[in-house]
């Protein structure tokens, strides 16, 4: 497992956040990238977890499922209204200078 966090952000988070993690050198995919749309959201939580990705997301769905499933790589959660994508942005990659990937599991982090 690698020491820095790598991030999955479902088709909620603008496409812009992908392009400003990855223009800081930050691993990153996206639901539609890794042809996930269409799918479920524990779809979505079971491919952030088996490559290790913390998913980011505005859907509370996925607090749901942190419930009820510990066994994932973490998930950053942000009301859809509460932080521009700059600050989305900002958060994120303050979580990659500081976080582990282990100290993501099973964890979810509200921006």
């Amino acid at each position: 497992m690698s020491n820095r966090i790598s991030y999955h952000l479902d088709e909620h988070i603008k496409s812009v956040t992908a392009r400003e993690l990855r223009n800081r050198g930050i691993d990153v995919t996206t639901t539609v990238e890794v042809n996930l749309r269409t799918k479920s959201d524990d779809s979505q939580l079971a491919f952030a977890s088996r490559e290790g990705r913390v998913l980011v997301t505005h859907d509370n769905d996925f607090l749901k499922l942190a419930v009820k499933n510990t066994n994932h790589s973490g998930i950053a959660y942000c009301h859809p209204t509460k932080r521009s994508v700059g600050q989305i942005i900002e958060i994120l990659v303050l979580m990659y200078e500081v976080c582990t990937p282990e100290d993501m599991i099973g964890r979810v982090e509200f921006l």
